[in-house]
């Protein structure tokens, strides 16, 4: 059975941070779509290591950790768009 419980909360935390993060002109940050990647598959390497919440046995990975890193990339997304 799938827990939505961190799926849920982890995707709406993550999604407001990256809405709260501007863009500063200032600097010479910018991500592009190769650090979307490599932020993607480095949150899947750390969510694997990270394990389960206790008693939730729905994946082997920390499913809060990985939809909030999904939020966030959205997140920032929308608001780079906009």
């Amino acid at each position: 059975m799938i827990n939505f419980g961190p799926i849920f909360f982890g995707f709406i935390i993550g999604l407001l941070v990256g809405l709260s993060m501007k863009n500063n002109p200032k600097t010479e940050i910018s991500l592009t779509s190769g650090s979307f990647v490599v932020i993607t598959i480095v949150a899947i390497v750390c969510a694997w290591q990270l394990g389960p919440f206790p008693y939730y046995t729905d994946f082997p990975i920390a499913t809060g950790f990985l939809f909030g890193a999904i939020g966030l990339i959205f997140g920032k997304l929308l608001v780079s768009k906009a």
